[in-house]
């Protein structure tokens, strides 16, 4: 396989190059070829995701008329391992670990995610006890053997899993993060003996302390493994069958791509990779507009994903929870530690069924019609009641444009099932049903941005909303609305805003590995040895073998008070570290700690207990789209673009009004437009509420701003 640094480098320069996103109900794709822009968007095949992928790529070739061998790049992002997780349909997989630490992933932290439901249930652990094995081996806290791996046992364990029918093994050894020679030793003895049975060492996939959250993870890694290797084989066969000879990188949830190999190695990587190219592309549009602070909102036919983006970088974190047994509930889920960007997730999207619960509330989502049914609109044997069912009774979609026509919705249909399902039950008109779901949907939307707000220590205030994905247009006004938001931006192809979000992603990788230190007894050479030992692991995970790919290093530390239960990020700038590097870093955490809590605790002591290092490859910046002021140039209010008018429901009057139904590719640029409207297109429709005016910035994004506010934003 072609280095995958050589491969970037030539698609960067020649620019011709598609991002994938496999959604719930939609796969979007996106072609860049020079200063052209092509896209597609198709309903996901959630049987066969790369039959899908295949057929969208077909027709999107064909229509940028663009030869499959002329691609430099394939950028992809998918949820078949989130799914597989959500729907158990992973490998069989086993876990071997320390004796006595059988049940640690059972176990967890013995804390609830509801202290008073008396009823709580816990979701069944991913690897049954019946699959958990133990072996005698036991290193300390400080990487010294205290007990040796007991290798007739291990191979007598090591029988009982190949009788066991299991594909997949994670081994989880206790402190195999500061020293894994026994998870090696195991691994090979197994490997010997069991050479078809995949196998994921925690050392290896998440070298840090806390081990319910350690074996955790490498469970998850091992029961995805053969999956996303099978998926993967078979997208990279049908690419060559197309006769797409490009390199196939993968987005990672932490927004960084990295090659197939890297993929199939730590595909718990992969779970947010979707939702984690929106937030670049929102970070990119906030740095492009001079946008300091900025809530990006995600909105597709599942899900709406929520993140804020400060400085023109998007909010990051270390641990991810996953497969919630209580859905949106944190605490009830299966804990990771892996980078990522930090987003906060709700079951509102174009999809999320409508429904009138037992108390006679009325309920939207989390569960969705997702692409098979899909909504009553659709005509594919959907029987339940949208988002999409509703806005289309409300006369916000225009059928002719939805999906660039190739969905042809039912409005009739919709609606009888609107009346049927909500407004009978409630004894209410039809209107007032479909303003009842949407209102409902945007108040779950607006408390998930102000909990989550709240949870990072966030304020809403101020911030421009970035709002994309095929749904999230529809709701950006009304959402503004609520969250006293003044501006909205709504990028152009904001339909596919993930799969764009791909084209601007550089090939990254992050490694992490915990090692204590307390920085008033600072071992500079140890940590120095270890910094060096995870740029070295980045290096080989982005296959840097091209020394004309130029990459950078950023390193981070993980510092907090002693004694207390969590850590601050602190970034590090003078590595390699010499005889005072404790009391310096010591100083840059305490400063982050008051930029975060707004005070120091005096006198108390200071440890680090991991450390991180990204590798990014580089590129020639790109030609920028552009930068200068909206008010140096005249905006022109013009009444000619107008191409019907339509009675649309208002949700702020819960009325029926007058909505001119605008066309957005007839738009010309530096165009004042003032509500009420509906801009269509064939990727998503923008509701221009009678409080708000837009403007076609030169790039074709688009400023929603209340009035009269004047804009500041730079275009």
């Amino acid at each position: 396989m072609r280095n995958a640094f050589r491969d970037l480098a030539a698609h960067r320069r020649t620019r011709c190059r598609v991002g994938i996103d496999i959604g719930g109900t939609f796969t979007d794709l996106v072609l860049e070829t020079g200063e052209r822009r092509i896209t597609h968007k198709l309903l996901t095949t959630p049987q066969a995701p790369e039959r899908g992928v295949l057929d969208g790529l077909a027709a999107l070739l064909a229509k940028a008329d663009v030869a499959p061998g002329s691609l430099d790049a394939v950028m992809h992002g998918t949820t078949l391992a989130t799914n597989a997780l959500l729907e158990r349909r992973g490998a069989r997989t086993a876990l071997l670990t320390t004796e006595g630490f059988r049940d640690v992933i059972e176990m967890g932290t013995e804390s609830r995610c509801d202290q008073y439901d008396l009823m709580l249930r816990k979701a069944d652990p991913l690897v049954p006890r019946s699959l958990r094995f133990a072996v005698t081996e036991r290193m300390s806290a400080h990487g010294d053997v205290l007990l040796p791996l007991d290798r007739p046992m291990l191979q007598a364990q090591a029988r009982q899993i190949g009788e066991s029918g299991t594909r997949s093994l994670a081994i989880g050894f206790l402190h195999s993060y500061v020293n894994p020679a026994h998870e090696q030793q195991a691994a090979e003895i197994i490997a010997r003996m069991l050479p078809s049975l995949d196998i994921s060492l925690s050392s290896d996939v998440s070298p840090e302390m806390r081990e319910f959250e350690r074996f955790s993870t490498t469970c998850v890694n091992a029961y995805v493994r053969p999956l996303i290797r099978g998926y993967l084989d078979r997208l990279r066969a049908g690419l060559d069958a197309l006769g797409v000879r490009a390199p196939l990188l993968m987005m990672l949830s932490n927004g960084g791509l990295c090659d197939v190999a890297t993929a199939c190695r730590y595909p718990v990587r992969l779970l947010e990779s979707g939702p984690a190219g929106g937030a670049l592309l929102a970070a990119r549009l906030a740095r492009e507009h001079g946008l300091d602070q900025v809530l990006s909102v995600d909105i597709g036919g599942t899900t709406a994903k929520l993140c804020f983006i400060d400085g023109g970088e998007p909010q990051t974190a270390r641990s991810l929870e996953v497969s919630l047994f209580y859905r949106f509930k944190a605490g009830s889920g299966i804990p990771l530690r892996i980078p990522v960007i930090e987003l906060s997730e709700i079951g509102a999207g174009g999809g999320s069924i409508a429904r009138v619960d037992d108390l006679g509330r009325v309920a939207v989502g989390p569960e969705s019609a997702g692409a098979q049914p899909g909504p009553v609109c659709y005509g594919l044997g959907g029987k339940r009641v949208t988002l999409t069912d509703v806005h289309l009774h409300a006369g916000r979609l225009s059928p002719e444009y939805f999906a660039a026509g190739t969905i042809a919705l039912d409005a009739a249909t919709a609606s009888r099932a609107l009346d049927a399902q909500i407004a009978q039950p409630l004894r209410i008109d039809t209107d007032e049903a479909a303003y009842a779901v949407a209102e409902i949907a945007d108040e779950a939307m607006a408390q998930a941005v102000r909990e989550h707000a709240v949870d990072t220590g966030r304020g809403v205030a101020g911030r421009t909303l970035i709002a994309f994905g095929g749904s999230a247009p529809l709701h950006a006004a009304r959402l503004a609305d609520k969250l006293q938001i003044d501006r909205v931006l709504i990028p152009a192809q904001a339909g596919v805003g993930s799969a764009l979000g791909f084209l601007h992603a550089a090939l990254a990788f992050e490694t992490t590995q915990s090692l204590h230190q307390d920085l008033e007894r600072f071992d500079a050479s140890a940590v120095n040895a270890l910094l060096a030992e995870l740029t070295a692991r980045g290096r080989a995970a982005l296959g840097a073998l091209d020394p004309d790919m130029p990459s950078s290093t950023t390193m981070h530390a993980f510092v907090r008070y002693k004694g207390q239960g969590h850590e601050l990020r602190v970034p590090l700038a003078d590595v390699p570290f010499d005889e005072d590097g404790g009391r310096r870093l010591s100083a840059a955490f305490v400063n982050e700690y008051v930029k975060r809590y707004g005070r120091s605790i005096e006198g108390a002591g200071v440890e680090a207990l991991g450390w991180t290092v990204t590798v990014t490859g580089h590129e020639a910046p790109p030609a920028t789209r552009g930068a200068r002021r909206a008010q140096d140039a005249p905006a022109t209010v013009v009444s000619s673009r107008i191409v019907e008018t339509r009675k649309v429901l208002d949700q702020a009057s819960r009325q029926r009004a007058d909505f001119a139904v605008v066309a957005r590719n007839a738009l010309a640029m530096d165009v004042s437009l003032t509500g009420p409207m509906i801009v269509v297109d064939e990727e998503t429709t923008i509701v221009v509420p009678p409080a708000f005016e837009i403007r076609v910035l030169h790039n074709a994004d688009i400023l929603l701003e209340r009035r009269p506010l004047a804009s500041s934003i730079e275009v």
